[in-house]
């Protein structure tokens, strides 16, 4: 190991240069160092025209699948529905742990709250099944006789009036 006294200067590593001969050399390495590049393209287009149809396989292409704009409408609403219920849960859990009141009682009813009109509606289309008149069947026997009546219909004017005769 050599002694610090005797290490070369790391600025001029040859000692055979002269002060005014590094500097010279340490301007030359900065002006090569802060140079800009050559210009070269960073881009290419080919210009050669492309064939009608090839044997190359589809490939996927990145971000959403390919479908129909109803359906992108459809998962994009209910993307935004789904984001929209984070704020009201991060309220109520701010709520619950500012107030000290995380109890099970309190989370059930919380939680609860959106499902009591899910099951008013339930009850109420129960209650509406059951005012429906029954389904009646009749089952008939006997002869059945065709109605071979021929009408003739005529509709005029901007008021229709039709007109059916035999």
């Amino acid at each position: 190991m050599t002694h610090p006294e005797h290490a070369p200067d790391p600025i001029r590593a040859d000692p055979r240069l002269t002060d005014a001969e590094a500097a010279a050399e340490a301007r030359r390495i900065i002006e090569d160092a802060y140079r800009p590049a050559p210009t070269t393209p960073t881009a290419y287009r080919d210009t050669s025209p492309l064939p009608a149809y090839g044997s190359a396989l589809p490939v996927p292409q990145p971000g959403l699948p390919p479908m129909s704009q109803r359906a992108t409408d459809a998962s994009r609403l209910m993307l935004t529905a789904g984001l929209a219920t984070v704020p009201p849960g991060l309220i109520a859990i701010g709520l619950l742990i500012a107030s000290r009141h995380a109890d099970p009682t309190v989370i059930a009813l919380l939680l609860g709250a959106p499902a009591v009109p899910i099951l008013a509606l339930t009850r109420l289309l129960r209650r509406a099944k059951d005012a429906m008149p029954p389904e009646i069947h009749n089952h008939y026997t006997g002869p059945v006789y065709q109605d071979q009546r021929n009408l003739h219909t005529t509709t005029r004017g901007v008021w229709a009036k039709t007109t059916n005769q035999q």
